[in-house]
């Protein structure tokens, strides 16, 4: 027997080993349970992999972010395995990992109920116990028809495999590029076949590699994510490499579903999406209009400090202003249909950045006024499927702060610098400080972008440069740049460690070019502007929702609806809790009182629900000595303040915008 010559690389350690020839991927790490595959030139391989000579072989760990897939994938494909046992008659479409767990969709004859989830699971743990092991055997194209003859969508992905089509919704997952393979669950006693699926792998060596899983919920799924296409059934899990884990993450997620937006605002009467308007179309009430206000009023102030510059455009125009954007060829299916009239096709504005550029437009511009900054909150209205919308953080129709800064080519760099420092500024003022950017570059293989290798060059090298002076963490997105120019995007924790997107800001050489823009240099020449796309919040609606959920409802006081509410011991104490009242509204603060006829222990409770941050309470101790007493949302209590030193307390939490 032969031996062959094998590298492993760990980090940055390499280590050259002989070995005899089948070796096999697990011989290598024996003894490392932590180790689920192997990396062989760039490519994950199942630990059943046989060594060839000259490999350079990376152990990949079950808690990297490849081994997690490969947990979750092998999850998946055990959920799929326990479905078909009890379900006979169910039809397999695709089961990909997905982040933090994986998904497996079916086409069955009814839904599934949350009974048939516990059932699908203990038998998932019955799969699991027995060790079954995973197998991967190549196969023809004509041959995987003929073994999967009764799979009609699995059929359809081997018609789709190499197609640009295979990409769609997790299916290459299932076929990728290359020959076709099938994996085996065998039986680790009997070495029979248990269950087999088609997939490009790679997986987990057995089943009882699978520490710790669960299912979560079931949902209704377009195959392939296309309405015209059936309607299946989607199991959702998720897998995790230990059981404490998983007990993690369910807490966490249990921690999540307190803090939903949705849930909040029909809680705290914020807003609501009525079924009349439509799905993805909400409506703020008055107390969550308060909360909208001051987000925008202080966003108003610092943008007027900045020296931005305050426009208005219309919801609707015609047709041919976003083909002359680039958006209609390049977003279409983003954007409603077309409306007729008058001859002529409109659409319901999408994107602001078209408008302004007209009003850059609307008289020549000279290099004095540069930068000029447009500011607006504009509405929008997008096409997101029905699958998609989600309460206010994927809508239909929005509104976005947007911003368009219009500057010499010398300019750029220091409006760049100076404006991310605004954004990330402002975004601490709401409370959101721990960030990092990540910064989305043009695909060269893809047609969608458009415009000059060089100019994307330049607005790429401007945009790291500012981000990189932030001193945040930089997180490369290849191929994720809008059609006409890279960006950066700020990414944001909450509270609980989320990730959300926030502000974006974006470098543009090409719509100033299709639209003509034009400024008179300081030679008399005539030079293209550069043009920066801003959006702070990246939309009202969003940010709400994000700080509803980040401060779990209790907003700060300065942003809190009500600020405070009188409540006093007994009716006769009403009218001084009023005076109270007003001496506080003199001041810009949002006081109620409560005067119903509830006990005073209930109208404590009632004030802690809706988390309003002060309750002033008042007795007959209180009025002798001109004060009040305050109790706190975190039920702690501060008696006999002076009535112009409580007010004065509140005033500072709102002007300092603490949390109290």
């Amino acid at each position: 027997m032969s031996d062959v010559r094998v590298i492993i690389q760990r980090d940055s350690e390499r280590e050259e080993r002989v070995v005899t020839t089948g070796t096999t991927a697990a011989a290598l790490f024996e003894g490392d349970r932590s180790i689920v595959a192997a990396r062989v030139a760039g490519e994950l391989k199942d630990l059943a992999y046989e060594i060839a000579d000259g490999d350079e072989v990376e152990p990949v760990e079950i808690t990297s972010a490849d081994g997690l897939d490969i947990l979750r994938h092998s999850a998946a494909h055990v959920m799929a395995q326990a479905v078909q046992e009890l379900f006979p008659e169910a039809k397999l479409g695709i089961g990909p990992p997905i982040r933090d767990g994986f998904y497996y969709d079916f086409d069955v004859e009814k839904p599934f109920h949350p009974d048939d989830l516990k059932r699908i699971e203990k038998k998932m743990q019955e799969i699991q116990k027995q060790g079954q092991r995973f197998s991967r055997r190549a196969i023809s194209d004509e041959a995987a028809r003929a073994e999967l003859a009764d799979e009609p969508y699995k059929l359809e992905l081997i018609g789709l495999k190499g197609s640009a089509a295979d990409a769609a919704e997790g299916a290459s997952a299932e076929v990728g590029a290359g020959q076709l393979t099938i994996y085996d669950n065998i039986d680790a006693k009997s070495g029979e076949l248990c269950w087999k699926d088609l997939c490009r792998g790679p997986h987990l060596p057995s089943t009882r590699a699978i520490p710790a899983f669960k299912l979560m919920r079931s949902a209704a799924a377009y195959w392939r994510g296309s309405e015209k296409n059936p309607q299946l059934q989607r199991i959702y899990g998720t897998a995790w490499p230990t059981r404490d884990e998983l007990k993690a993450h369910l807490e966490f997620l249990a921690e999540a579903e307190k803090r939903d937006h949705r849930k909040l605002g029909a809680e705290l009467d914020l807003f609501s999406i009525p079924e009349e308007l439509g799905s993805g179309l909400a409506v703020f009430h008055p107390k969550g209009g308060v909360v909208r206000k001051v987000m925008e009023d202080y966003s108003r102030r610092r943008h007027e400090e900045s020296d931005y510059e305050f426009v208005n455009t219309p919801h609707i125009s015609k047709e041919k202003l976003f083909e002359t954007s680039g958006h209609l060829p390049n977003y279409a299916e983003a954007m409603f249909p077309p409306l007729e009239f008058d001859g002529q096709n409109y659409r319901l504005k999408a994107m602001n950045c078209p408008m302004h550029n007209l009003i850059f437009k609307a008289r020549g511009r000279s290099y004095r006024e540069l930068p000029l900054r447009f500011f607006e909150f504009g509405t929008v209205y997008r096409y997101e499927k029905s699958g998609v919308v989600h309460g206010l953080t994927r809508a239909r129709g929005f509104t976005q702060d947007d911003s368009h800064i219009y500057c010499t080519k010398e300019q750029m760099p220091q409006e760049l610098d100076s404006l991310l420092t605004f954004v990330l500024n402002l975004l601490r003022d709401y409370g959101l400080n721990d960030f990092e950017l990540e910064l989305s570059t043009r695909d060269p293989a893809s047609d969608k972008f458009i415009g000059e290798d060089a100019e994307w060059a330049e607005a790429t090298e401007a945009l790291q440069v500012a981000a990189e002076k932030q001193g945040l963490p930089l997180v490369p997105d290849p191929g994720g740049a809008a059609y006409y120019g890279p960006k950066i995007s700020v990414q944001a924790k909450d509270a609980i460690g989320r990730s959300w997107q926030m502000s974006t800001i974006q470098v543009d050489f090409q719509q100033p070019k299709r639209f003509n823009l034009e400024y008179t240099a300081a030679d008399g020449s005539r030079q293209q502007p550069v043009m920066i796309h801003r959006a702070l919040f990246g939309s009202i609606e969003r940010f709400f929702a994000v700080l509803l959920e980040h401060y779990a409802g209790a907003f700060p006081a300065w942003l809190a609806p009500v600020q405070a509410v009188g409540i006093p011991i007994g009716d006769a104490h009403v009218p001084y809790l009023a005076q109270f009242a007003a001496e506080a509204k003199a001041k810009g603060l949002r006081v109620e009182v409560d005067s119903s006829s509830d006990r005073m222990q209930k109208k404590i409770r009632n004030a802690q629900k809706v988390k309003i941050p002060f309750m002033v309470i008042a007795g007959d101790e209180d009025v002798a000595a001109d004060a009040v007493s305050f109790r706190y949302r975190d039920g702690s209590q501060k008696n006999g303040i002076p009535r112009a030193d409580a007010i004065a307390e509140i005033v500072d939490a709102v002007e300092r915008r603490i949390q109290v």
